[in-house]
């Protein structure tokens, strides 16, 4: 049984925080979104966009998504509860730090 997936299996705890650019991002840090696979018109929307990031997830495959919430949504309260549609998912390859004190 070695190897396989068990859904009674603890979770492990996913990553206190993840290194983009030499920088190591964490819960409540801002990052610029440049969605990487333009999948459908929400990805063109968007790109460039500033978000604070909410959550980071591991899955399975320990492959880590950044769960975020942008600066400029009028429902972000909604995504900081967690709820669908204020909440985005990205790859650390699709964010950029933003450096406080530097261009938002």
């Amino acid at each position: 049984m070695n190897g396989e997936w068990n859904p009674l299996e603890e979770a492990k705890a996913p990553p206190e925080s993840v290194r983009v650019f030499g920088v190591d991002l964490r819960v409540g840090n801002r990052v610029r979104l440049w969605p990487q696979k333009k999948a459908d018109i929400i990805d063109m929307a968007l790109t460039g966009k500033v978000a604070v990031i909410e959550a980071i997830d591991q899955d399975f495959e320990d492959q880590i998504q950044l769960a975020v919430v942008l600066d400029d949504d009028p429902g972000r309260e909604f995504g900081m509860m967690r709820q669908p549609g204020h909440r985005f998912f990205f790859s650390p390859e699709e964010v950029e730090p933003v450096v406080e004190g530097g261009p938002a």
